[in-house]
């Protein structure tokens, strides 16, 4: 089987309608393996499958279905995000914030920013886990987390030119 398009999420409520009457099956994926539009993969039952997804197709998500076929006694294949090891970055002020992004920039370090209304409950800088940036927070004295966390959206690997 190839599968070619995102058929929707399963918090879609008609989506997960249709998701209770079948057998799941999931496919756990690594966050920088939901970028990836080609990739052979193999269900949490051993399914194998392909995924060639047209360019310019939006990243997976957790939840996305993959498979949902018409007939109840036929599994559907779900995508199961793998939590990230990052660095939860919690700035005193907008000064401070601005040298820890620009400092983490120039190391071309993929950011996501969080509000106070986000899970997390306060304006946040989260990072990708780097033994480097962990050390340079400690020396700076910024306050942070390390910990394991499932992300909204995937890192991208930073690509630039000079």
């Amino acid at each position: 089987m190839i599968v070619t398009r995102i058929l929707g999420n399963a918090q879609q409520d008609d989506i997960a309608a249709r998701l209770r009457e079948r057998h799941v099956e999931k496919v756990s994926l690594a966050g920088e393996d939901l970028v990836k539009r080609i990739q052979r993969l193999s269900t949490d039952h051993g399914t194998e499958f392909g995924l060639r997804l047209p360019p310019r197709s939006p990243d997976l998500k957790d939840g996305d279905v993959l498979a949902l076929p018409e007939r109840s006694d036929e599994s559907a294949i779900v995508v199961s995000v793998l939590p990230t090891d990052v660095l939860v970055i919690r700035p005193r002020s907008v000064l401070e914030m601005g040298r820890i992004a620009h400092s983490l920039g120039n190391r071309h370090l993929q950011a996501q920013f969080f509000a106070d209304d986000s899970e997390y409950e306060a304006q946040v800088m989260v990072v990708q886990y780097d033994h480097t940036v962990e050390s340079y927070l400690r020396a700076e004295e910024v306050d942070f987390v390390r910990q394991s966390r499932i992300m909204p959206e995937p890192f991208r690997h930073a690509e630039h030119t000079h």
